[in-house]
């Protein structure tokens, strides 16, 4: 599929930030903040903002559809959509329904990206058992693939009741709400993405983007095994924009610190240092730096992997709103033409060909 006009997003998991004091804001706050950082996505011209699903203190969205709706009264044309919702802890039924009715009061700009999360707390949250993960996500995305056709679903399962000739409402207006599916890098993941029909989000949060391609190859190769039409592919990516390369880094590295680490901590890993940030902002994840860096990077991401949306995970850690929001401006008013101007002039570029 041709990356000539490749949709340009953000996302954010609602990170609790600090203020211009360093004091960290309350939760009520930070979900304000992120409603207004999306009327000023809109405003800007961006194609899509995500809202991803979270139930930890170290992040203040836990219920994105809400979230998603008040954009959506303030908002006039930017697709509203999640980044991921965690379909293994919730119901498939009940996602279709709130999703529906996002896309109802949005005007039709309602979209869903079904993922397994990158964290595990929904789990014994909602009373799920760890061990059930993969059958959890497997038969939940079978149901919800049949749902979203809208008309009776007939289906059953081990993790939910069956359905028999069952109707859910509301209808969309549109007949289908766009879904899809996110997935880190796992070969069986793509497949099964392609498997069910559903348009591919690669989640690059480490390492270099390129080395992803392999998995949209095999994304396209099994869709095409398949029988199936050929489906988008999206990249979420991390990420900040600041005026010059060297106040991107210094701006973004302590607070970026602050939330790797206490990954870290959970997981095993050492803390994040200075040298490791900034090979990272060279060469790995982090679309990171001035607007001309950011936009070559992304346009080399997009060239790579023969995408067709790129998504700014814009937020990370405690970076405070008004550095957010500078971030912003800077993605739709010089970085998204940017991307643009790159891929049109460099239409059969290879991705080296693309300076970073």
């Amino acid at each position: 599929m041709s990356t000539d006009r490749v949709e340009l997003g953000l996302d954010t998991f609602g990170d609790v930030t600090v203020d211009g004091q360093g004091d960290r804001q309350p939760y009520a706050q930070v979900i304000r903040n992120v409603v207004e950082q999306a009327v000023l996505a809109d405003r800007l011209g961006i194609d899509v903002f995500g809202v991803g699903e979270h139930h930890r203190d170290d992040y203040a969205i836990s219920a994105p559809e809400i979230v998603l709706a008040a954009i959506a009264g303030r908002t006039e044309r930017i697709r509203l959509g999640t980044a991921v919702t965690v379909l293994s802890s919730d119901d498939p039924v009940r996602v279709f329904e709130r999703f529906a009715t996002l896309d109802a009061v949005s005007n039709g700009r309602a979209e869903i990206t079904l993922g397994r999360g990158s964290f595990t707390e929904s789990f014994p949250l909602f009373g799920h058992d760890l061990a059930d993960y993969e059958t959890l996500f497997e038969e939940k995305l079978d149901l919800m693939a049949r749902l979203l056709e809208e008309g009776p679903v007939t289906w059953e399962g081990t993790v939910r009741a069956a359905l028999r000739d069952q109707q859910v409402y509301p209808k969309t207006e549109s007949g289908r709400i766009t879904t899809w599916v996110g997935v880190g890098g796992s070969p069986q993941s793509v497949v099964r993405a392609a498997s069910h029909g559903f348009p591919l989000v690669l989640a690059v949060i480490g390492g270099d983007p390129v080395r992803f391609a392999p998995y949209a190859e095999l994304y396209r190769r099994s869709l095409e095994q398949l029988g199936r039409e050929q489906l988008p592919i999206a990249v979420h990516a991390p990420g900040f924009v600041a005026e010059t390369d060297e106040e991107a880094v210094e701006t973004l590295f302590p607070h970026a610190k602050i939330a790797l680490d206490r990954i870290g901590r959970e997981r095993g890993w050492p803390p994040l240092t200075r040298a490791r940030f900034e090979a990272d902002v060279r060469g790995g994840a982090q679309h990171v730096g001035s607007p001309e860096t950011v936009a070559r990077k992304i346009a080399r991401t997009v060239r790579a992997l023969g995408l067709q949306r790129f998504d700014l995970k814009y937020t990370t850690g405690t970076l405070p709103h008004a550095e957010l929001m500078k971030s912003i401006e800077l993605y739709g008013t010089v970085v998204a033409p940017r991307v643009r101007e790159l891929l049109a002039a460099q239409p059969d570029a290879r991705p080296d060909e693309i300076a970073v």
